[in-house]
């Protein structure tokens, strides 16, 4: 008789990290996983509606606290994963604009005709880093937040923003960009993104041995080499 698979769903930022990580355990394990990604919006809706068997959820921390707080994450099985941070990338081939220090940021977002963003936590975080340089209003009608579940990269490599500001791991693998650093350490807005075991999972033995081993010292290098950091 076989082993019931492990199912899980995370956001678009850790889907390359997860396939590498989830297929390294099965082999490890001999278990069987499968982790869906989509937008971290609706990720985190499917698994407060409960109307889907997952048994692990990973997404940026704030929004597994509030899963949590909704009664749908299993006390005690949150597991911090990587320390993801932001970067900035443009249209493959184009004029790369300085941004190795706060007033350069600045100055290459004052310039650009526009200027893409994330629904998730970096994009709320970068709109108020707007706001704190003053430039938010100036800004406004230049700014194009991503629809969930898209890409910023995607928009650049289509010319339909002009510098895009998302998650490294989400710009590195994209064809058609040129990522050209990261966010100066000043300004770096990073996000922590979690792993934990939904109420009412099937598998939750399994479940908790697949959370460990994502969590172990085993997995930073697959992590940095996905542009996170381990959490």
């Amino acid at each position: 008789m076989s082993t019931p698979q492990v199912l899980g769903i995370s956001s678009i930022a850790t889907r390359a990290l997860l396939a590498e990580l989830v297929a390294a355990w099965q082999r490890q394990s001999g278990r069987e996983a499968a982790i869906e990604s989509v937008g971290g919006v609706d990720a985190a809706r499917r698994v407060r509606e409960g109307a889907e068997p997952f048994d692990v959820v990973v997404l940026a921390s704030d929004a597994i606290a509030k899963l949590e707080s909704a009664g749908r994450i299993v006390p005690g099985s949150v597991t911090p994963l990587v320390r993801s941070g932001v970067a900035v990338a443009v249209r493959a081939g184009v004029p790369r604009p300085a941004i190795g220090t706060e007033a350069q940021l600045r100055d290459a977002v004052l310039a650009a005709p526009t200027i893409g963003y994330s629904t998730g936590p970096s994009g709320v975080a970068l709109q108020r880093l707007f706001e704190r340089w003053g430039i938010a209003d100036v800004v406004k009608d230049r700014t194009v937040q991503a629809p969930a579940g898209t890409p910023v990269g995607s928009l650049v490599a289509r010319g339909e923003v002009a510098l895009g500001f998302q998650q490294l791991s989400e710009l590195m693998h994209l064809e058609g960009i040129d990522v050209i650093g990261p966010l100066p350490d000043d300004v770096q807005i990073t996000t922590v993104f979690s792993a934990a075991v939904v109420v009412g999972a099937a598998n939750e033995a399994a479940a908790r041995d697949l959370l460990a081993f994502l969590a172990s010292p085993a997995t930073a290098d697959a992590k940095r080499r996905q542009g996170m950091d381990p959490a």
